[in-house]
């Protein structure tokens, strides 16, 4: 009986059907192998909650994707022409919402094979797999990191003009980018700094405010800045 639930409807004496077993085996050691991958992709690098949790699930995805196609070439090609649609989408999106289109395409084509069984399984599991990443603090770094925006003038050395207010207020400090502004007569610097305790934010931009000059400071969080794919 459980075999003939993840049995298509399509499938004839010739068809290679797989087994239930097999394919939650597949699905269980590619969110592993994603969990991996998203652990070293973390490592030293500037990254999102929700690129990372996409990432953790790719695999997964993928996998359900190519054992459904696997020695059927039209179906082969008609996945990857729809696949290769989401590059070119008109409005930029986050990297979970590429990874729900995915997910939504994928089960479409299990649905559209006639493996009706298989498309609400690999629902399931992947969309547990999706709310346990998120509501869990998988992703999320430490501390509370900011990206920050100084005005200054150009006869202000900006190498070490902030150093003793950053040592008091951060844990780390980046410069990211310097830059000219309003005719060169001004520099505009970005840093990423991770913040001792965000309650002293108006405290840290005050003393900011006095080495600058009182010109423009923004500071925003980082996550926000940070592009997606």
């Amino acid at each position: 009986m459980l075999n003939s639930i993840f049995t298509g409807i399509f499938d004839s004496a010739a068809t290679t059907v797989i087994e239930p077993s097999t394919f939650i085996l597949c699905m269980v050691v590619s969110l592993v192998l994603g969990f991996c991958m998203a652990l070293a992709y973390m490592y030293k690098s500037s990254y999102t909650q929700s690129f990372v949790v996409t990432l953790a699930l790719l695999p997964a995805i993928v996998c359900a994707v190519i054992m459904m196609v696997n020695g059927n070439v039209g179906a082969g090609v008609a996945v990857a022409g729809a696949f290769s649609l989401v590059r070119f989408r008109s409005v930029a999106g986050s990297a979970k919402e590429i990874g729900s289109i995915f997910l939504a395409m994928t089960t479409g084509l299990l649905t559209g094979m006639g493996y009706l069984g298989y498309a609400v399984l690999f629902t399931l599991i992947v969309e547990l797999a999706c709310m346990t990443y998120t509501l869990s603090s998988f992703g999320k770094k430490k501390g509370c990191e900011k990206s920050l925006r100084i005005t200054i003038p150009e006869d202000l050395d900006y190498d070490h003009v902030f150093d003793e207010i950053f040592e008091e207020y951060t844990n780390s400090c980046k410069v990211e980018q310097v830059k000219t502004t309003n005719m060169g007569s001004m520099f505009r610097l970005t840093y990423t700094v991770l913040l001792k305790d965000p309650g002293k934010e108006k405290e840290f931009i005050d003393k900011l405010r006095v080495r600058n000059g009182n010109l423009e400071i923004m500071i925003s969080d980082r996550a926000t800045l940070l592009p997606e794919l």
